[in-house]
C-alpha cells in the first residue's frame, strides 16, 4: 500500500495513506537505510513510499521510497560531511523572515532560494512581524529593497495582528508547502494565524541573545484541508549549498541569469572578468549590490575542500 510520510522521528514514521483517509506508522527497512547513508535522513517528510502488507500487532515496514519530484537540501555547516533533506514532492516554499528580533540576514534567504531554483521549488518570501516596524522603517526599507527586482512574491504580513494572513491562504490554497528560517520568527505563529485549530507551541526569544528557542523539534506535514497542506520545520541555523558547482551559482539567480549572455566571455564566473555584463549590471542599478555580494560570498564558502 502507499502512502505520504508525514513525520519523522529517529526510524519510526507517521504515515498518511489516502486511500483510507487516516495515518498509520512505520519504520525504516533495514536495505534502505544503508541506501541514506550520505544523507541524515534517508526518508524525508513528503516522501512518497510504499508499505509492507501489515502485521496484527506491528508496525508497517517502508519498502520503497518513490522517486522525488524536488526536494531542499542542505548541508549544516560548511564542514558537515552528511547533508539534511528538509522536505520533499513540494508546490511551493516559504522562506520566513524578520528585519528585527531575531534579525534575518538577505544571504540566508538568498541561500534557501538559490537551493530551490535549483530543485525546481516555486519560492517566496515571507516576512512576518511588520507590525514592529514604524519604530523600524529603514531596516525595514532596506531588508525589503533587496527582493523587490526579483520574480518572487513578497508577503509583508503579521501573525500577531493578522495583517496579510489572507493573502498567503490565497497561495498555499492546493498545495504542499515547506516552511522554513530561523528559529525565532514566527513560522509556527504564522501556521496557527492560518490555521487555530492546529495550536502548534509557540516560543520567545532567549533574553540573552535576542534569538529565536527551538519549539518545533521535527519536521511534519500539517492539513489545512484534504488538498492544502504545510511541513512546518524546525528552525534552521545555518543554510549550507550542496552539490553546486561554480558555474552552476549564478544561473540560480535570476536577476544574474538573465544578464549572463551578454558576458564577453561564456564561462564567466561574474567577479572581476573584463567585458562582465552583470558587473555593468551592479554598477547600472540592475542587480541589488547586496544581492552580488551574497553571490560571491556563496563562490568564496564552495571551494573544492568544502564540495559535497
Amino acid at each position: 500500500m502507499d502512502g505520504i510520510v508525514t513525520r519523522s522521528t529517529g526510524n519510526h514514521y507517521s504515515i498518511w495513506l489516502p486511500h483510507a483517509q487516516c495515518m498509520t506508522t512505520a519504520q525504516l527497512a533495514g536495505k534502505l537505510r544503508l541506501q541514506g547513508l550520505k544523507h541524515t535522513n534517508p526518508v524525508a517528510v513528503g516522501d512518497l513510499v510504499r508499505l509492507s502488507e501489515p502485521i496484527p500487532g506491528q508496525p508497517h515496514t517502508i519498502e520503497e521510497i518513490q522517486a522525488r519530484k524536488n526536494y531542499l537540501i542542505r548541508t549544516s555547516t560548511r564542514l558537515d560531511k552528511q547533508t539534511h533533506i528538509l522536505a520533499s514532492n513540494l508546490d511551493g516554499l516559504w522562506v520566513v523572515a524578520s528585519v528585527l528580533h531575531p534579525r534575518t540576514s538577505t544571504g540566508f534567504v538568498d541561500r534557501i532560494l538559490v537551493t530551490a531554483e535549483a530543485y525546481s521549488i516555486p519560492a517566496c518570501i515571507v516576512v512576518n512581524k511588520c507590525d514592529l516596524w514604524p519604530e523600524h522603517l529603514d531596516e525595514a526599507e532596506r531588508f525589503l529593497s533587496h527582493f523587490r527586482k526579483l520574480p518572487y512574491p513578497v508577503f509583508s504580513v503579521s501573525a500577531e495582528t493578522g495583517l496579510g494572513i489572507e493573502d498567503l491562504k490565497k497561495w498555499l490554497e492546493s498545495k504542499t508547502t515547506l516552511v522554513c528560517g530561523h528559529s525565532g520568527v514566527g513560522k509556527s505563529t504564522l501556521i496557527n494565524a492560518l490555521s487555530p485549530s492546529l495550536d502548534l507551541r509557540t516560543g520567545g526569544l532567549s533574553d540573552k541573545h535576542k534569538k529565536g528557542k527551538h519549539t518545533t523539534t521535527f519536521a511534519e506535514m500539517l492539513f489545512l484541508n484534504t488538498e492544502t497542506r504545510i511541513i512546518d520545520t524546525p528552525g534552521i541555523k545555518e543554510f549550507g549549498l550542496y552539490d553546486m558547482e561554480d558555474g552552476q551559482i549564478g544561473d540560480f539567480f535570476p536577476d544574474i541569469f538573465q544578464l549572463k549572455n551578454e558576458c564577453k566571455y561564456s564561462n564567466c564566473l561574474h567577479t572581476n572578468e573584463p567585458g562582465c555584463a552583470v558587473i555593468e549590471g551592479v554598477e547600472s542599478g540592475k542587480i541589488h549590490p547586496d544581492r552580488f555580494k551574497n553571490y560571491l560570498q556563496m563562490l568564496d564558502s564552495n571551494q573544492p575542500e568544502y564540495r559535497r
